[in-house]
């Protein structure tokens, strides 16, 4: 599996990722959040649907309450997860879970899917490593094109 550690030293260099994969999502796809409370999963998750959507200033609440929060991207259907409050897989197929993997999911939490977490998934797992510094390591994807970009731009 290839794996990619990326500085990410401002918030603009999250956003500037997510814009990236954005680009290279298609349907079928998972993108999966990992990381602390804090390091940044709502703001690449924002920048991905504004990116997906063509829309940079569209509104994107935070899917916490709603658990889930659909978009209708001109690459098809996003469905943004944000698997906080469950306590495990339970509870997903009633939110449409199987139907929005037949689009491009992305989701917060994602050890809550236990068995349901997609084998073939890109993860993305953020930490803090200063005040306003993050830390992106990157997994997934193998042979995609989109390697050959996140690994130019790599900074650590």
């Amino acid at each position: 599996m290839q794996e990619l550690t990326i500085d990410l030293p401002d918030q603009h260099a999250t956003e500037d990722l997510a814009r990236r994969l954005a680009g290279a999502a298609r349907p079928g796809d998972a993108i999966l959040l990992s990381g602390v409370l804090g390091a940044g999963k709502s703001v690449f998750s924002r920048a991905f649907l504004r990116a997906a959507c063509g829309d940079p200033d569209m509104e994107v609440p935070s899917p916490t309450y709603t658990l889930v929060q659909s978009y209708d991207a001109p690459g098809g259907a996003i469905a943004h997860f944000d698997l906080w409050r469950l306590a495990g897989p339970e509870g997903l197929h009633e939110l449409g879970w199987d139907d929005a993997c037949e689009g491009i999911v992305l989701v917060e939490w994602p050890d809550r899917l236990g068995a349901l977490a997609p084998a073939d998934a890109l993860r993305i797992t953020l930490s803090v490593t200063g005040e306003e510094t993050r830390g992106a390591r990157i997994e997934g994807w193998d042979g995609r094109p989109v390697w050959a970009g996140l690994a130019a731009g790599r900074s650590a």
